[in-house]
């Protein structure tokens, strides 16, 4: 059942009346009394509820049950990502989300296959869909779509970086077993275009020590790197 966000403000005693999402759930979903309804608040605090009354502005909601939400990583997990074209992104946008990312930053790489306003001006778009997403999901946060950055700047702040190269010697399950992440551990995940990382970026990765991990021997597209790279450290660090 997908979720809907509200604000901790509309809580009272164990009625919610928000405002938030009305005419999409009133007139595209046609919500009605009596129906069930799973809502989230900025606390990650899930409600369980039942529709009471829908009035001309607003959604009355019986809560039945609430808890804390469980639907997020025990660490931050961090894509920074060289954007691809249309239908791609869209999907690696979508499939992040799912996969409890905290932060996309869209990234511009030497190989990039967008130009740079264009990426600007995707950001709102990309925005959206991760709010969708969370919602589809059940995320108790909705992730952030950062401004673009290029390579250079996007490493800073983070516990570790994981760069996914093609062709490295270090596969990631033997990295991460070797180096398991620890609770609370901001995590940086770099993923590069179709084309590849250049050589000056590879570079870069050994002169920051930036560590480079492959998924295998399998040549995936950009947008299967970014499922199967988060999904293996996701497995990896479960307990």
């Amino acid at each position: 059942m997908p979720h809907f966000f509200i604000n901790s403000n509309s809580v009272n005693g164990n009625i919610v009346e928000f405002c938030e999402d009305y005419k999409h759930l009133v007139k595209a979903l046609r919500l009605r009394t009596g129906e069930k309804l799973l809502l989230i608040d900025e606390n990650g605090i899930q409600y369980e509820t039942r529709v009471k009354e829908i009035k001309p502005e607003s959604i009355v909601s019986e809560i039945e049950k609430s808890y804390p939400s469980k639907r997020e990583l025990e660490f931050e997990l961090h894509l920074a990502q060289s954007p691809l074209r249309s239908d791609a992104q869209n999907l690696v946008v979508e499939k992040a989300t799912e996969l409890g990312v905290h932060t996309l930053h869209p990234t511009y790489t030497d190989n990039c296959a967008l130009a740079k306003e264009v990426i600007s001006k995707k950001i709102e778009k990309w925005q959206k869909i991760m709010v969708e997403s969370s919602k589809q999901c059940e995320r108790a946060k909705i992730p952030t779509c950062a401004p673009m950055k290029r390579l250079e700047e996007v490493i800073n702040g983070f516990d570790r970086v994981i760069a996914f190269c093609e062709r490295t010697a270090n596969p990631l399950k033997d990295y991460l077993r070797e180096n398991p992440i620890k609770k609370g551990e901001k995590v940086l995940v770099i993923i590069g275009p179709e084309g590849g990382f250049s050589e000056r970026e590879f570079e870069f990765f050994d002169t920051y020590g930036i560590v480079k991990a492959s998924l295998g021997e399998l040549i995936l597209r950009a947008e299967t790197a970014v499922i199967a790279g988060l999904g293996n450290i996701i497995y990896e660090s479960s307990n």
